[in-house]
């Protein structure tokens, strides 16, 4: 194995990238793969509901929902080291809203202010959830700054309590948010199933923002995605992997063809800040939860998933990662 052209990891200063918190931070934490990328780390599905919302005196700066449990979700931002100032915020916050999952985000915490968030933890019921995560900023050379979220304090047991709260989540009750995506979902599958063509509706249907359907090779797949705080929905073709990068540029050398065939253009999104990639088509200006506009939005959702389908099945089976010229060596 050839070593000589392996990068170097560079720390970003954090102020480098966002000049402000509330001009810069929170509106790029609230973007939705950003918020994705947050809940990968705590292990939730978040859902933006506001921002600079008012909590008591004070301005949350993002509000969010778990979708897997209806539950609030406050995330308070520091671009600098943690202080006592936001550390009464968030009990603030938290009396305010009665049951929440509190997120910390700082650059830095102090021994004593991540003592703190496990103090709470420790002392209140269910109903609180306290996390302290540092953020940090990382490149490659002159690749573009990259986040990465480290968590510095959590709640007691949150692995085994998330796991008993999905199980709860199956096999109970659902919420009113959870059941209709179950119901979009399954109404999607009756659509694609009544049209006919590659894809297949036969998949269970999950309560979540998404429904995935096979492609044909491992690492490539196709989703719905219900987009409510954008008023929209996106058909796509989701690449994940070591090799996303490689892949999403070979099929993107193929644009001109596959969209002449598709007959209507694609967004490519790189999504630079991740290691996945999606090229997708979405739907605008519309509401997900408009039962009446369901039948339109299945019809157009399962005309473009067999679309994408057609166009990239036979694509995406051949594909190399070697073949990418300027590839990372560690690829493929």
């Amino acid at each position: 194995m050839n070593t000589s052209n392996l990068g170097r990891l560079e720390r970003v200063n954090l102020r480098e990238i966002w000049k402000t918190e509330a001009q810069d931070f929170t509106p790029w934490l609230a973007g939705e793969e950003n918020l994705k990328l947050l809940g990968e780390t705590l292990n939730m599905n978040l859902e933006l509901e506001a921002q600079e919302r008012n909590v008591g005196p004070f301005r949350a700066d993002i509000l969010c929902r778990d979708t897997d449990d209806g539950s609030w979700v406050l995330v308070e931002n520091q671009l600098e080291r943690t202080d006592h100032n936001h550390l009464g915020q968030l009990l603030t916050y938290a009396a305010g809203l009665h049951a929440v999952t509190i997120v910390w985000l700082a650059e830095k915490f102090t021994e004593e202010h991540r003592a703190s968030l496990d103090w709470l933890n420790d002392i209140t019921d269910e109903a609180f959830r306290f996390f302290g995560l540092e953020v940090e900023l990382w490149r490659i050379g002159a690749s573009p700054a990259a986040p990465k979220f480290n968590v510095v304090s959590k709640p007691n047991d949150w692995t085994r309590s998330v796991a008993k709260g999905v199980r709860s989540i199956e096999s109970g009750e659902l919420t009113e948010t959870r059941q209709n995506q179950l119901d979009y979902w399954t109404g999607l599958n009756d659509a694609i199933n009544a049209r006919g063509g590659p894809v297949s509706g036969s998949r269970k249907p999950r309560p979540r923002s998404w429904s995935s359907f096979a492609l044909g090779r491992s690492g490539f797949g196709l989703g719905g995605v219900m987009l409510r705080q954008r008023n929209s929905i996106r058909a796509e073709v989701y690449i994940s992997g070591k090799d996303a990068k490689a892949f999403f540029h070979l099929l993107l050398d193929e644009r001109e063809d596959i969209e002449r065939e598709l007959g209507y253009e694609l967004a490519w999104e790189e999504l630079p800040e991740r290691r996945d990639s999606r090229v997708s088509v979405y739907l605008e200006d519309l509401d997900p939860e408009d039962r009446e506009d369901w039948p339109r939005q299945h019809q157009w959702l399962a005309e473009r998933l067999n679309d994408l389908h057609r166009a990239f099945s036979s694509r995406v089976k051949p594909l190399d990662a070697s073949d990418r010229e300027g590839a990372d060596p560690r690829e493929g």
